[in-house]
Parts: structure tokens; C-alpha cells; sequence
């Protein structure tokens, strides 16, 4: 289900399974909020997901009545509270976590964890959690992914299993002293509660896969029966020109993967742009300073450049505008076309994946509401959903494309 500003979440502690809401994020006026559901100082957390659905429904008082999505989240029932995989946050196996490999799943998982337990310890002014995160800024650091540990970044991920095991059973203690404070719920109300959640949970998945089937006939019905961009040189090589439209200007350059990853046509991280085909050509007979020239497949482009049967032809794959992208992003998600962002992000990433820097992902671990938001329009089975107003994200995109055009020859 879409977040909806609120969350149903999962807690793994050491006294059992607590379910509760977490809104993780809202702003009134200039002040940003975020909170967990009670009432006053009171944290409701109950022992089962029926009890949780069974108490909404009850009609008893709590805080989470004054939150602007409430009753958008409310008259989604059963189905908002559904918990969806990404949140349910295993706190006691934290541990277990940080001794496997820093790969996605490891590190993902790790953050969830870890923002979890700081947004608790925030909001319930948790004196050893909030201590433990003050005092060690390593524990941000798998916000930015797995990339963040590769090479010489592993000591890190050593760091913060360092840190939790000096740390972690004082959090999860304190955490776990929060239980308690739950009204009671009516067993009976409970019970069938569960039995509608189980339902609702079985309906989002049939949705869901019913989506993905939908998405892959669509998929192969777009197929093309014989693309003539196969008989180019540039597919021969496996070398692409690709286009690219931002800042009112549409510049060329080329692209090929090697091994999963992107080389573009620079070096040294500055990708070289060219304003026509016919620039960019003549540049290639000039110049052999650059990542492609040492392909296997670069003589053939040059062969072909020598003999002037060249020419610039982009696939339809290998175009990206990001031409209005920030104003839609600020207008909200419903303005936002998926494909359009999905291919523009795709460009950032592969600039910076070839760059072998971090850009993109100090972007967005600085700025959370831009990853929420970019979750929510490019990952179908992602739960988190933006809040307005959308400046942030808007500024957020637009750091992204002043580093990818930054990285040009062509100055903008």
C-alpha cells in the first residue's frame, strides 16, 4: 500500500512483536514532525496487527486524528494497515545483520533498522538511543547504499557493527520499555480484524501481480519485429550515441557498458558533449583521449568515421529529457511522467557509477524526501509516498542534473 504519510510498522524487540503507526514525516508551517501512534506522551504499541486494525476502528481517541492524511489512511482500512515487508524492522537481529555482507539486502535492511530507531528515539526523547546516534555519525552512513562500502569504505561497515555492539541492547531496552501503555482491545474485535487484514494483504498482492503480468504484455507488445538500429555500426559495436535534452539545449555524446558498467565518451569523470552528429564525429577523428578509445569495438566506429559512412543515430532507448522535470516534481507525483524520471535517473546514475563518485547519493542521503519520492514513482511495490508541499524534492532533482551537467564539456 502507498504510505499515505503513514506507516504501519512491525518491531521485533526482545519482550516480542510490537505493531503500531509511524508517520514519518510531515510539515506544519515551518516545522517538520514526525510520530509515532498514542496519545500525549503515551506510545501505542499492540502485540498483534489485528489488535492494532481492530483499536482504528474503534473510534477511540488518539494523536494521529490530527495528522493531515488521517483520513485518507482511515478510509483505506483494512488495507492501509496491511505491513508491507520493508517495514517490518527485526530490532533484535540487528546484530545478525551487520555480520553478513555489506550488500543491498544487508545494508538496506541495516538502514531500516537504524532510521527506525533514531525516529523512536527522536520521538520519544530516548536518552541512550539518541546518545548512541549523536555521538556516531558512521551510523548515517548506509543511507547512501551498498556503494558506500565498497574498497575502502568496508571499514566503515565494521564501524557500525562496532558501535551497535557496545550500544544496541540499551536501544532495543529502551524501545522495549515502551510497551505497556495500550489500550486494551476487545479479543473478539481483534480476531477479526486479523482475518480482514489477512484478506487485504491477499488482495494487494493479487493487485499487484496482476500489475506486473499487465506491465510485461505491455512490455512485449511494444517490442519492435526488426529495429533498424540493429543494422548500424553503432550496434555492431555496442557503442550508443545517446541524447540529451536539459537546460533548454540537446547535447550528444556516447555510451557503451562494459561488464554491466557505463563508459561514457571522457575521461577523469567529464563526459564529452558535442551540439550536432557532425561535431561529435569530426572530434572522434581528432582525438583518442578518452575511456571508449580503448574498447574493443572502438576501431570499428573510427573505421567507419575514416571512411565517412558515420553517422549519429540515437535509438529511442538512449534518449533522456529531463525538460521540465523539476517544475513537475514541484507540482507533485501526479504531474511527474514515471518513464520520463525513471530514464533521467537512470542517466545520472550511470554518469556517476562511471565517474566513480558518490554524487547522486550524497543528493539524496541529504535529502530524504527526494528518495521518497523518487520510490514512489519508480518502484511499483514501494510503500513510501511524498508529502507536500514538494520543494524540497524539486531541489533535490535540481542538484542532481547541475551534477550531471557540471560533468560536460558543454557548459551550461
Amino acid at each position: 500500500m502507498a504510505r499515505h504519510g503513514i506507516v504501519p510498522i512491525e518491531l521485533e524487540l526482545t519482550g516480542g512483536t510490537a505493531y503500531t503507526l509511524f508517520a514519518p514525516g510531515w510539515r506544519e508551517g515551518n516545522a517538520e514532525w514526525q510520530a509515532l501512534l498514542g496519545a500525549g506522551e503515551d506510545v501505542y504499541l499492540f502485540d498483534s496487527p489485528g489488535e492494532l486494525l481492530a483499536f482504528l476502528e474503534s473510534g477511540a481517541a488518539h494523536d494521529f486524528t490530527a495528522h493531515p492524511q488521517w483520513r485518507r489512511f482511515a478510509e483505506g482500512l483494512p488495507g492501509t494497515a496491511v505491513v508491507e515487508g520493508r517495514d517490518r524492522h527485526d530490532l533484535v537481529g540487528l546484530p545478525d545483520v551487520l555480520c553478513g555482507p555489506p550488500d543491498l539486502a544487508h545494508v538496506r535492511k541495516a538502514d531500516g533498522i537504524l532510521s527506525i530507531a533514531r525516529s523512536i528515539g527522536a520521538i520519544c526523547a530516548l536518552a541512550k538511543t539518541n546518545r548512541m546516534f549523536a555521538t556516531n555519525s558512521v551510523l548515517a552512513a548506509t543511507a547512501a547504499g551498498p556503494d558506500q562500502f565498497h574498497g575502502g569504505g568496508r571499514e566503515q561497515w565494521s564501524a557500525i557493527g562496532r558501535v551497535i555492539l557496545a550500544n544496541w541492547d540499551g536501544v532495543v531496552d529502551e524501545i522495549d520499555a515502551l510497551h505497556g501503555a495500550a489500550p486494551e482491545v476487545d479479543p473478539a474485535a481483534a480476531e477479526d480484524a486479523a482475518a480482514r487484514l489477512t484478506a487485504a494483504g491477499e488482495e494487494i498482492e493479487r493487485r499487484r501481480a496482476e500489475e506486473a503480468r499487465r506491465r510485461e504484455a505491455e512490455k512485449g507488445d511494444a517490442e519492435p519485429a526488426g529495429d533498424p538500429y540493429d543494422a548500424t555500426v553503432w550496434s555492431r559495436a555496442g557503442i550508443d550515441p545517446v541524447k540529451i535534452s536539459i537546460a533548454g539545449r540537446n547535447l550528444y555524446t556516447l555510451r557503451c557498458y562494459l561488464d554491466r558498467r557505463p563508459v561514457f565518451l571522457g575521461r577523469m569523470g567529464e563526459i564529452h558533449t558535442f551540439a550536432n552528429g557532425r561535431t561529435l564525429v569530426r572530434w572522434l577523428l581528432e582525438h583518442d583521449d578518452h575511456d571508449l578509445a580503448v574498447t574493443a569495438t572502438w576501431s570499428e566506429i573510427i573505421t567507419a568515421a575514416n571512411a565517412g559512412e558515420l553517422e549519429l543515430t540515437v535509438h529511442a532507448d538512449n534518449e533522456y529529457s529531463f525538460a521540465g522535470l523539476a517544475e513537475d516534481i514541484a507540482a507533485g507525483p501526479a504531474k511527474v511522467d514515471p518513464a520520463q524520471l525513471g530514464r533521467a535517473y537512470e542517466l545520472l546514475a550511470d554518469a556517476a557509477d562511471w565517474a566513480g563518485d558518490d554524487a547522486v547519493n550524497e543528493v539524496l542521503a541529504g535529502n530524504q524526501q527526494l528518495q521518497w519520492f523518487l520510490n514512489h514513482i519508480l518502484d511499483p511495490s514501494s510503500n513510501d509516498e511524498p508529502v507536500p508541499p514538494y520543494e524540497e524534492e524539486a531541489a533535490g532533482w535540481r542538484r542532481l542534473e547541475k551534477g550531471l551537467t557540471d560533468r560536460f564539456t558543454t557548459k551550461i
